[in-house]
Order: structure tokens, then C-alpha cells, then sequence
């Protein structure tokens, strides 16, 4: 099975950017997007013949947004996580299938001056009681754009970086506290001493030719589907976006 997760950047200028040939000769059991800034509807996405979407908007017109294309019918899906005051931004889609779960995330970026971290920090706690009570019926499949370079090794400036919004003390050790609550990063998990492996590069000081990059795109699964990690990669060559895709493959 094969899974690949895209923080688009808004969705209908990437497709001009290639998007749409590379889905296509990619040809995933499930692509998750992050940041569509689109409602259904408002372009036509055509990535052949049997594809179901599933959408989640947010409130406010041209921001956020989730979605996740698929030719596999769900036995049910869930937009946003029931809980208030996170659900109005379009940052969660969760499709339940027979032996698994996928969650698609958008999770919300702590801004400059962590002068939203505290909207962020009660959002990881949420979350992590979603994601850990989904786990306790069958295993999750999780992946988005976390807003969170987990580990030094995960940008390629962490000390003029360090107390960013993205490499924050409190941010990291969110992601520690899920991973500690029973899920693995699997690209860490094949490539655990991998450098210069990157998902966003900020348009400023050519930080893409240069390669000076954070990894925040990320596929996490229930610990007990860490053996059936086939492949994970960053396709760090796919342009389209600020971020790349990045991929993963279970035997599942």
C-alpha cells in the first residue's frame, strides 16, 4: 500500500506546477494534502476514474484545508476531531477502513513569536487523546505537515533555530510525549541517522538550492505496524510547493 502526504501550499496554483502529472505517475492507494486553501468544487482535481475525495475546509476562506483522495471506500470518515475550538479550520480528515485508520493533519503553526503556541500546545494534547483512542481499537495511520522539526538532525540550522516556531522546546517535546504514546516516525525509524533529509524550505535566501530545509511532513503509525514498514521517503526533487511529498509504504 502506498500513501503519500503533500502540504500543497494551495492546491489549485500547484496543480499549474506539475502536481497533477505527478500524482498520476505516482498513482497512491491514498494522497493526503495539507494547506488546499480551496473548498470542494471550486476546481476540478482529475486524477482518474474512481477517485473518492474527501474534504475538510476551514471557516475562513483561502486558508487551511485538508483533503485526501483515494480509490478505497471507507467504512466511515471524520472531519475535524469533535472537539471545540479546533474543528473550525479545516486541520483533520480521518477515514476508518477495516484494519486501520488514516489520519490526514494540518497541524496549526505556532507563528512568529510563539504568539499562538498556547492554541498549539492545547491542540497537541487533544490530538494525542484522538490519535491514542483511535489506537486502542485498531492501528492509525497518521501523517500531515506536524509544523515541528522533532530532532536536531531534522533542519539544517538548529542553533540559530532554536525557540522558532517549529523547533520550539515545548513543540518537540509535544511530539516526544506522541511517539512516547505508542507511535513511530517512519522515516526515523528506516533512516535513523539520514542528514539533509528536508520537506519545507522557506521561499527567502534561496533556502531550497541550498538545501537548508526542515523535515515537518511526516508519517507516523501505531507502534505495531513498525514491522510492516516497507518504505519511507522525502521526495525532496518534487517541486510544486514549499513543501515536497513525502512517501510511505506498508504492508498492509
Amino acid at each position: 500500500m502506498k500513501l503519500i502526504s503533500w502540504n500543497v501550499n494551495g492546491l489549485r496554483a500547484c496543480m499549474k506546477k506539475g502536481f497533477l502529472e505527478f500524482c498520476r505517475s505516482q498513482r497512491p492507494d491514498f494522497l493526503c494534502l495539507q494547506e488546499t486553501k480551496m473548498e470542494q468544487g471550486q476546481a476540478d482535481v482529475p486524477l482518474g476514474e474512481g477517485i473518492l475525495e474527501f474534504w475538510n475546509s476551514a471557516e475562513k476562506k483561502g486558508y487551511s484545508g485538508v483533503a485526501v483522495f483515494t480509490p478505497h471506500a471507507p467504512v466511515a470518515v471524520a472531519l475535524g476531531m469533535d472537539r471545540e475550538p479546533y474543528d473550525h479550520e479545516g486541520r483533520l480528515i480521518t477515514l476508518e477502513y477495516e484494519s486501520f485508520y488514516l489520519v490526514c493533519c494540518y497541524t496549526p503553526n505556532a507563528q512568529e513569536g510563539l504568539k499562538r503556541l498556547d492554541f498549539r500546545m492545547a491542540w497537541e494534547d487533544e490530538l494525542r487523546t484522538y490519535l491514542t483512542s483511535l489506537d486502542k481499537r485498531k492501528p492509525v495511520i497518521f501523517c500531515g505537515d506536524l509544523n515541528v522539526a522533532h530532532q536536531e538532525i531534522d533542519l539544517k540550522n538548529p542553533q540559530t533555530n532554536q525557540g522558532s516556531a517549529g523547533f520550539s522546546q515545548q513543540e518537540r517535546e509535544k511530539m516526544t510525549l506522541l511517539l512516547d504514546s505508542g507511535f513511530t516516525d517512519t522515516f526515523r525509524f528506516l533512516h535513523p541517522d539520514t542528514t539533509g533529509a528536508y520537506s519545507w524550505w522557506s521561499y527567502r535566501f534561496q533556502a531550497r538550492k541550498k538545501n537548508a530545509g526542515w523535515r515537518i511532513d511526516y508519517f507516523l503509525v501505531s507502534d505495531r505496524l513498525r514491522e510492516k514498514i516497507l518504505r519511507a521517503e522525502v521526495l525532496s526533487d518534487v517541486e510544486g510547493s514549499d513543501h515536497c511529498p513525502v512517501l510511505l509504504e506498508l504492508d498492509v
